[in-house]
């Protein structure tokens, strides 16, 4: 199997592993977990933005991984793609819990242009 299947599964995890800081204080109550106040400033909120971001990328890298695969890419560049997405989301991550918001948007633009690059590989590879 592809590594960048694989890829696939360990980004869709990426999100929920993002907040999982934030839910693991004493105050946080798991009856409640999406409670706007607990999430409302400081690292909570940025974990929590950084979720929700994580979610909106998911999709595309998704397709993409797909899309790449089954209309003939390299399998060995989207996987080396794939590998990079999923490296830089968890930069994004670390960076949003830090409170560094350009390397954050860096990393955000490198892993878009992967998922862009794996979706286009069938055309230039």
């Amino acid at each position: 199997m592809p590594i960048a299947l694989w890829c696939v599964l360990v980004a869709a995890f990426l999100p929920m592993l993002s907040v999982l800081p934030a839910k693991m204080s004493k105050g946080f109550d798991n009856a409640r977990p999406r409670d706007p106040a607990y999430f409302a400033e400081g690292f909570r909120a940025r974990a929590q933005w950084a979720q929700a971001n994580g979610f909106e990328a998911f999709p595309l890298f998704a397709v993409a991984v797909g899309v790449g695969l089954w209309q003939g890419g390299d399998p060995i560049w989207i996987d080396k793609l794939a590998v990079l997405f999923v490296l830089m989301r968890i930069i994004y991550t670390v960076c949003y819990w830090t409170d560094r918001a350009t390397p954050r948007s860096l990393s955000w633009m490198v892993s878009t242009a992967s998922s862009v690059a794996i979706f286009t590989s069938p055309l230039w590879s």
